[in-house]
Formats: structure tokens, sequence, C-alpha cells
């Protein structure tokens, strides 16, 4: 496995495309606590996993959860009936994205 060097540049880069901003010191404790995750995932890396089945359920039952059942269903009109905006049938929202 190729080791990842973290460097200013690297987080610099990482907060960018997070859209996040980094003052001096919340950099340097980012910067140590990403080299901490690597080396666990270099760590965990290097284990070997020769003839051990995956794992796809934690436990053996396959299903834990229950069948859907309606109740106590609102008609579409109520549902609207308090709705601070509505377009003829569809809750009228704000505009979340621009483009």
């Amino acid at each position: 496995m190729k080791k990842i060097k973290v460097t200013q540049e690297l987080i610099n880069s990482l907060a960018e495309l997070a859209k996040l901003n980094f003052n001096n010191q919340e950099s340097e404790q980012i910067k140590s606590d990403l080299e901490k995750m690597l080396e666990f995932v270099n760590t965990i890396s290097q284990i070997n996993t020769d003839g051990v089945e995956p794992l796809v359920y934690i436990n053996e039952e396959k299903s834990l959860l229950r069948n859907d059942e309606i109740n106590n269903e609102l008609t579409q009109n109520e549902a609207l009936k308090n709705a601070p905006s509505k377009d003829s049938d569809y809750f009228k929202v704000p505009t979340v994205l621009k483009k």
C-alpha cells in the first residue's frame, strides 16, 4: 500500500474541496489526526485475511426490520392544510441550491 504523506498542501486541498477554512492551530490538529488515521488504516491493511470469509451480517438474523403498516394516514388536503406555502397539490419550499 502506498504511504500517503500528510502535508500542509494536502490539508489545504482537502479543506478547499470540503469548503472549510482552518486556522494554523486547527490545521496542525487535523494534520496530526489524519496521520493517526492513515497509520491505523496502514496497520489494518497488513493483517493477513487469507481464508477469512467476508462478514455480511454481524449476527445470524437476516432482517430485524418490521413490515411497514399504514397507520393514521393523512389525505393530501389534510397534509397541505397547514403548509406555510403550497403550489396547487404540492408543498412549496425555498430554493436551496443555486445554479
